[in-house]
């Protein structure tokens, strides 16, 4: 079993107030995930799943029958969860997850974003992006390596507020010129893997890209969810000409966009369910 999870804020005054096995929506979405993919206790899982659990992966129906069905395969297909992150935000948590021996989820190797929302002390409703996990990026860094630390508690929606502007001003506006309004100077860490650090990688990605003729678009911000310094965004719009879901997570540090980890997934246009992407 494979399952590392840094502590978060909300963990931490859990353990200093005597109350770890609080049953925070962070907890919830955790032992869940714990149970699908590490101990395989279909028991457990579905006394964490709502009976109506509401499920927006394109390849899987909703309800939480298919979950608690598939976890026999998953066991036996020898997969491991590694949990890189973990946020939450009111009845939203946000997860950062690596899988290997994903074979039945897609590919060996997969990064992705898991989103749940709690009600009730159970999780109600999932989404999520995949990726297959691919070699360092031109600076070095991994999909998942980083900062994992969770602080500045107190500045959540400032922070909150910084990256919403950000998305809307530069990636949905194109306003260019307000660049480096979000940033502290070229100090920026990038973990996307086809773009190097600071907004020199930034801008060579770019280029790179419309030289290619590939565009990327983003039309529409569906959801902003924030503990502290770190900020996660979900987003659609059309990556070279298809429906994208972008699916972003930022860090912020002193008013400024600090590093960045992103998965990108294409919409298809026929799903398992008839939930929508979002």
């Amino acid at each position: 079993m494979k399952l590392s999870i840094p502590l978060t804020a909300a963990a931490v005054a859990a353990i200093l107030t005597g109350s770890a096995n609080a049953e925070t929506p962070a907890n919830i979405a955790r032992d869940m995930m714990q149970a699908v993919f590490s101990t395989f206790d279909a028991e457990t899982a579905q006394n964490l799943l709502a009976k109506d659990y509401i499920q927006h992966n394109p390849a899987v129906p909703t309800g939480r029958a298919p979950i608690i069905g598939f976890i026999p395969a998953l066991k036996e297909s020898g997969i491991t969860l590694t949990t890189h992150r973990i946020l939450s935000d009111g009845h939203f948590v946000v997860m950062h997850n690596s899988y290997d021996n994903a074979q039945l989820l897609g590919a060996d190797k997969l990064v992705g974003f898991d989103v749940f929302r709690i009600e009730n002390g159970k999780v109600a409703e999932h989404w999520d992006n995949l990726t297959a996990k691919t070699p360092a990026n031109p600076s070095g860094h991994s999909q998942t390596d980083g900062e994992t630390r969770i602080s500045d508690l107190d500045r959540t929606e400032e922070n909150k507020a910084l990256v919403r502007d950000f998305v809307e001003t530069i990636l949905i506006k194109g306003d260019m010129a307000r660049l480096a309004d979000f940033f502290e100077g070229n100090a920026y860490l990038q973990h996307n893997s086809q773009i190097g650090d600071g907004l020199d990688g930034l801008r060579a990605a770019l280029t790179a890209m419309a030289q290619q003729g590939i565009t990327m678009e983003y039309d529409r911000i569906h959801q902003v969810i924030g503990e502290g310094n770190f900020v996660f965004t979900m987003s659609e719009g059309l990556f070279a000409d298809k429906p994208t879901a972008f699916f972003d997570l930022f860090r912020v540090e002193n008013g400024k966009v600090a590093e960045h980890w992103d998965v990108i997934s294409e919409i298809p246009a026929e799903m398992a369910h008839q939930n929508g992407k979002f």
